[in-house]
């Protein structure tokens, strides 16, 4: 993507090359995206039109997740990688309602991200936003506005929601996650979701062939293979589980449809 950011604040777009952060913003009804990502978002919700119903559990796992680490475990760090745009309560609005001192960063390789976030945030002393790639972790790790904002000498939660089957296989999700959590502290929390492949849905084959297409990344991976994210971590209670069944708030009337159980996720606690 021709696109990039400097500390004049000015950000260059390309609006004929799609993102992840777009598309995303396009199934959680937003308005911050062109017409490329609107033709990926139409092209996935072809394969599979419960897109729109998927996003909205990974977003509701995200207030729940956040809510109980910052009122209950104490977590006061968030480091949000591929956080995509600002929406409707977003990550630092939860923690620091549970936590006024909760301090949050967000990271994505979309610079409009970055645009964005800046506005929202420039009165929130305790939050930041980043452009900076995943692939790099110790890039971002040892990033100044990073650091400037998160104690890794103290306990962290690292947020990976909806961001690691944008990584293929080539480019080692399973050790971009291993040198985080080699990083942070212990006591820290690792928040990861992911698209899950499902032996009875033809769809989870058709729609990585179309994020492959279109968007250029895009990997539904098994329940064995999410689970491995979590390797030397202790899972938090149910475990991992569809979305909406991490500790809900609502009664799920229905765990069976592929709306359900298409993404998984779980917390897990570094000792």
């Amino acid at each position: 993507m021709s696109a990039e950011s400097t500390e004049s604040d000015v950000v260059i777009l390309d609006d004929g090359v799609p993102t992840a952060a777009r598309v995303y913003d396009v199934m959680l009804d937003g308005k911050d995206h062109y017409e490329i990502d609107r033709q990926v978002a139409h092209a996935s919700l072809g394969v599979m039109p419960e897109l729109k119903e998927i996003a909205a559990h990974n977003r509701a796992i995200l207030h729940r997740v956040v809510t109980h680490l910052a009122a209950e475990q104490g977590i006061t760090q968030f480091l949000d990688l591929g956080s995509g745009l600002p929406t409707a309560r977003n990550t630092h609005e939860v923690a620091q309602e549970a936590n006024p001192d909760a301090r949050v960063v967000y990271v994505d390789i979309d610079p409009i991200v970055l645009a964005h976030g800046r506005a929202l945030l420039q009165d929130n002393d305790n939050t930041r936003v980043i452009t900076a790639d995943l692939r790099k972790p110790r890039e971002v790790l040892e990033h100044p506005e990073v650091n400037a904002m998160i104690d890794f000498s103290k306990p962290v939660c690292v947020m990976l929601v909806g961001i690691l089957h944008h990584l293929l296989d080539e480019e080692d999700p399973a050790g971009i996650v291993r040198t985080l959590r080699d990083a942070v502290a212990p006591g820290s929390y690792f928040f990861i979701t992911n698209f899950t492949r499902l032996s009875d849905s033809p769809e989870s084959a058709q729609l990585e062939e179309v994020l492959l297409s279109q968007l250029g990344t895009g990997r539904v991976r098994t329940p064995a293979e999410l689970a491995a994210y979590f390797d030397g971590m202790e899972l938090l209670a149910p475990g991992i589980v569809p979305l909406p069944l991490w500790r809900p708030d609502t009664i799920v009337t229905d765990a069976t449809t592929i709306g359900v159980r298409f993404m998984t996720g779980g917390v897990a606690r570094k000792n």
